[in-house]
């Protein structure tokens, strides 16, 4: 005859299971570096939009009115004129702005958003310079070695703050 448990040892085996760790969720894979920085910008940014009432964009979702996309848009990059401007090699300007929800969740990752901004629009642009000027990449790396450490010191930097973004729950 099978006899059916009794729900305080049922209570007993779950709190057991718990204090041992025997029902944890499993741990979720870790992000690489680049999808750390990533998920910590997209949480830092949604943050920001959600705070001004927006609603912020994703894939799958209902297009929002022209409107609204205009000032989801210009609350997440800023607006004009940009305030930072970096001429490459081949004479393109590019440029960034340091207000909006993207430039606020850059400052906070990386600390210094103007040099980050400089920093990596030369190491993103290393190639195509190389490419333009008919150089070799070291040749073109020895040229901006000063960008490319910052590049690096700033990424390892907004790689902590990342993490420390992604280890914290909004309390809201």
């Amino acid at each position: 005859m099978h006899r059916r448990p009794r729900p305080w040892a049922l209570a007993l085996v779950a709190g057991l299971l718990l204090l041992t760790g025997c029902a944890r969720q499993p741990a979720r894979p870790a992000l690489s570096p680049d999808d750390t920085i990533r998920a910590a910008q997209q949480k830092l940014t949604d943050r920001c939009l959600t705070g001004q009432g927006l609603t912020p964009p994703r894939p799958g979702r209902p297009a929002a009115s022209p409107a609204q996309e205009q000032r989801i848009a210009t609350a997440l990059f800023g607006r004009p004129p940009a305030e930072l401007t970096l001429t490459l090699a081949n004479g393109v300007p590019v440029s960034a702005h340091t207000d909006g929800c993207l430039a606020a969740a850059q400052r906070t990752l990386y600390g210094d958003e103007e040099r980050w901004f400089r920093a990596s629009t030369v190491v993103n642009n290393l190639k195509p310079e190389a490419a333009y000027r008919k150089s070799s990449l070291a040749s073109v790396r020895a040229r901006h070695r000063t960008e490319l450490t910052d590049w690096r010191r700033l990424r390892a930097h907004a790689l902590d703050a990342s993490r420390r973004v992604l280890d914290t729950t909004d309390h809201r």
